[in-house]
């Protein structure tokens, strides 16, 4: 019986219980263990001819080159063992969607495609390193022909408002997979799932964290299964792991140059005493060029009013000012432009450290990626509290094409997105930026991460935050 199968028998008995009375505490005490604690029974027989690895590749070609030689590794670890290849997939290779890095548009094809010659799906980062022989071991243990979701297992301290505030009486009560540990599904659970993605609209329109979004869909408000806890899958190096992770910060090399980025921070009067201060504070000395963009012209700070009226919501026509002010003479000539707000907190030598592995000749949007109507061919964006990293190839194809806001109120993210998505421009995806505050965040996942960026001051001292998860102990040499 699989454990979704489990979880709706319990519920009869559950209501079995009502008639039968406190005779029967016995079993409802079996039948909830069974729900919680269901341990595999059997050993099944799986050879890596029938694992599929989906390597979360991207378009940008640092990614692609990443996952194309993780994809060789893994199928020349596999001869090593002289079995037969597991199928390793590229995700950004799947289609020509843009959209299936969240994972659920792609399922159907996965299923259809492999599904029948396949008994797991194992997913992974491009920098996730895995141990073949472990990671058998470690599906031997669990019956092919029930539904498993495995993975290593995170969870929040508080309510956060990325999760929208899901399991808020007991949020440590949910877990989800940190994906660069890797995380399982049995084909007959991702069998199920590409079929409710065919025939269900989703109940959110946005992708924000896709780890969370996904253990949510598979748990089905309690009708599917939860994520079971395997040791095995591994970030930190340690005895007995199926996979690492070695680092989220890649090393690619010397920082690129301060003078290679411009910084542009969004800002308006009435946060002219507030907000920037803070940045003055904490990571403005480390920028190159970097320019106070403003509803007024504030000589003090300086600020630059670009002639576009402060909004309350969206920026879209301030920063498209900003876009076409980067490409004129008026600012020096940098390979990069960085557009932040000005409660977004940043850390600059890491950024530059980042960029390193990245071509500025190349149309490059980068940052953290949200989606918007995925399951309906919809488009994603780099989100812009987190900052929005463009290349100035990028910069100069979007501003030529005409593309443009259809209100000045617009949300500029969103509109971006469009744009790229419309120019065939990927929005590249970064986890070291995020779009809230560091408690927002699994607390385990952060702590492991050299983060780049947090956003929003409500209810932190941003001095401090910045001063603890940003700031280097010993900053590196910068050109």
């Amino acid at each position: 019986m699989s454990h979704h199968h489990v979880v709706k028998g319990c519920k009869l008995v559950a209501v079995l219980l009502l008639w039968l009375g406190p005779s029967a505490g016995d079993t409802h005490t079996a039948c909830a263990h069974a729900v919680e604690h269901q341990e595999p029974t059997a050993h099944s027989s799986v050879g890596l001819e029938e694992v599929v690895i989906v390597i979360q590749s991207q378009r940008n070609s640092y990614h692609t080159r990443r996952g194309r030689q993780r994809r060789a590794e893994i199928l020349q670890q596999a001869a090593e063992l002289g079995q037969a290849d597991p199928v390793v997939v590229l995700l950004h290779e799947l289609s020509d969607y843009d959209g299936d890095w969240s994972i659920l548009p792609a399922l159907p094809q996965l299923s259809s495609t492999y599904g029948k010659s396949a008994s797991w799906f194992f997913f992974i980062e491009e920098e996730t390193r895995v141990t073949l022989a472990t990671l058998l071991q470690v599906l031997h243990r669990y019956q092919v022909q029930e539904e498993w979701f495995l993975g290593k297992s995170l969870h929040d301290n508080e309510a956060s408002i990325i999760h929208h505030y899901a399991f808020s009486e007991e949020p440590a009560s949910f877990s989800y997979p940190e994906p660069a540990a890797g995380w399982a599904l049995s084909t007959p659970l991702l069998q199920r799932l590409a079929e409710r993605i065919q025939l269900e609209y989703l109940k959110s329109d946005f992708t924000i964290d896709l780890k969370h979004e996904i253990a949510l869909y598979i748990w089905e408000e309690g009708n599917g299964p939860k994520l079971t806890a395997v040791p095995e899958f591994c970030i930190e190096m340690r005895d007995n792991c199926a996979t690492t992770f070695p680092t989220y910060l890649p090393n690619c090399g010397n920082a690129v140059s301060t003078k290679d980025v411009f910084v542009a921070v969004k800002t308006c009067q009435r946060f002219h005493l507030e907000r920037v201060p803070v940045v003055k504070a904490t990571w403005e000395k480390d920028a190159g060029f970097l320019e106070f963009y403003s509803d007024v012209t504030d000589a003090s700070i300086p600020t630059i009013s670009l002639g576009v009226p402060n909004t309350e919501r969206g920026h879209c026509g301030k920063t498209f000012a900003i876009l076409r002010r980067f490409l004129s003479k008026a600012v020096p000539k940098t390979d990069w432009l960085l557009i932040v707000d000005d409660d977004t907190l940043i850390s600059l030598p890491r950024l530059r450290r980042l960029l390193h592995c990245y071509n500025p000749k190349e149309a490059v949007s980068l940052g953290e990626r949200y989606g918007y109507s995925l399951i309906q061919n919809g488009y994603s964006y780099a989100t812009g509290g987190a900052g929005m990293v463009l290349s100035r190839v990028a910069v100069s194809r979007l501003i030529s094409s005409g593309c443009s806001c259809y209100s000045d109120d617009a949300p500029d993210d969103m509109v971006l997105g469009r744009c790229f998505t419309s120019l065939g421009i990927p929005i590249t995806h970064s986890p070291l930026f995020h779009q809230a505050r560091p408690n927002d965040y699994s607390e385990t996942l952060i702590s492991l991460q050299q983060a780049i960026s947090f956003h929003k001051h409500w209810d932190i001292d941003p001095v401090a935050v910045y001063k603890h998860w940003l700031q280097d102990t010993h900053p590196r040499d910068e050109l």
